[in-house]
């Protein structure tokens, strides 16, 4: 699904987040349950369940896998795919990399829906402070954003699809 207009419940996010969410999911589902359920099979075949640590972990990861694979499917349910195409290539916006100078070092950045937000791979959501501030912005120009920790400058070095 393609949108222009988004609702509160509608998730932005792009076509390779979509494709990422859904493999995930299909692997949760088809590979990842199965072993769950072999686990707490042989769990369950060590007797007396009330003493039984290694069946209340694979109860508790069985509870836990199928956590993931709603909230995956809720993810995919509401995603609403930007189509990239359409966007201007030198504005910031989902699906943008940037590079930015973060008040003095070098930082660079891709920027996506919440749904595939992952600080640890230079992801950062659009909703997020500094996404946030980022949406809309062109090379060079500078911008001060409120952070947790105060405000920040930043100046928009590049900026790329």
């Amino acid at each position: 699904m393609t949108q222009d207009i988004l609702s509160n419940e509608e998730a932005l996010i792009t076509q390779s987040g979509y494709q990422k969410i859904e493999e995930e999911l299909e692997y949760l589902k088809a590979t990842r349950r199965l072993e769950v359920a072999e686990r707490i099979k042989v769990a369950l075949s060590f007797g007396d369940i009330s003493e039984n640590a290694e069946y209340d972990e694979a109860k508790n990861e069985q509870a836990q896998l199928e956590e993931r694979i709603s909230k995956l499917e809720n993810i995919l349910r509401t995603a609403v795919i930007v189509d990239e195409s359409k966007l201007e290539h030198d504005v910031v916006n989902i699906g943008s990399w940037v590079k930015l100078d973060y008040e003095g070092e070098i930082e660079e950045y891709t920027i996506v829906g919440s749904a595939e937000s992952d600080p640890s791979s230079s992801k950062i959501s659009n909703e997020a402070p500094i996404g946030k501030a980022l949406m809309g912005r062109r090379e060079g120009e500078s911008i001060e954003v409120q952070v947790p920790n105060g405000v920040v400058n930043i100046k928009i070095l590049e900026v790329r699809r």
